[in-house]
């Protein structure tokens, strides 16, 4: 009897002992599971929704690969990953005709493409949760994006929290006009670089409202500009600008490399 005694209270003991390690592992799963949802970096992407440009409409809208070849790379470095239109209608690509790129073809068949075209409107983007923001181009920006009052609103609130800003090729048409809170343009004195009047005369110079390396030069950007359509992409502080589509890959890296440098 004494015997069996024993080994029940052996029994109920193992047995509790047992359910609290089960419970802590189970809370320290819970645990880590909060924390990497906490340190995953939240990039948002904010496109235009403009699809025509110029006296004669032509057709435009994002250029794919400066939206899909970041979209890749920070699909690779795990990072959540949102669109925002200026309107909240569905956004355009322009050209498809370079689908057979293997990051192009994973966009537009893979999540990127369809997360693009559900792309909530900007007014209701909580942007100050994000890490970091991205504009890709395409002659679209240039259309709904220079006098935006909205969106130079929020680069200006992002480059002030010291988010990370991305743009590419004509998205840093994005930054004319931010003003910030001392006054002051926000490319005033900055190193960046955009597409360039050189390659606009060769590409759309009938078509754009005006010249954006000449733009951003006037409100006193300090411009960089490479070779016609090289890969180039600076960074200065805490805003990274490429000059072209083959500098859309390296905008993306730059603007890793910024996050990863900052402690979580």
């Amino acid at each position: 009897m004494k015997r069996l005694m024993i080994i029940t209270l052996a029994l109920v003991y193992f047995s509790a002992y047992a359910q609290n390690q089960q419970e802590s592992i189970s809370e320290n799963q819970k645990t880590n599971i909060k924390n990497e949802t906490q340190m995953k970096k939240k990039i948002l992407i904010i496109v235009s929704n403009a699809n025509s440009i110029g006296p004669n409409n032509r057709r435009t809208g994002t250029f794919l690969p400066e939206v899909a070849h970041p979209y890749a790379e920070f699909e690779q470095a795990d990072y959540q990953i949102d669109f925002a239109s200026l309107t909240g209608d569905t956004p355009y690509l322009d050209a498809l005709n370079l689908a057979n790129d293997p990051a192009n073809l994973a966009f537009l068949t893979g999540r990127g493409w369809e997360a693009m075209q559900k792309a909530g409107k900007l007014s209701d983007a909580d942007v100050g949760s994000y890490d970091a923001v991205f504009i890709p181009g395409g002659l679209a920006p240039m259309v709904d994006m220079p006098e935006n009052a909205l969106l130079k609103q929020i680069i200006k609130e992002t480059y002030e929290r010291n988010a990370v800003i991305g743009a590419v090729c004509h998205g840093p048409v994005s930054l004319l006009n931010v003003k910030l809170s001392d006054g002051s343009y926000l490319i005033d004195g900055k190193n960046i670089t955009s597409f360039t009047d050189e390659e606009e005369n060769n590409y759309a110079l009938a078509d754009v409202p005006f010249l954006l390396e000449t733009a951003l030069t006037q409100q006193g950007a300090k411009f960089h500009a490479a070779t016609p359509w090289s890969d180039h992409s600076i960074v200065d502080g805490n805003l990274v600008t490429g000059q072209n589509p083959a500098s859309a890959k390296g905008v993306a890296e730059k603007m890793i490399s910024l996050l990863e440098s900052v402690q979580n």
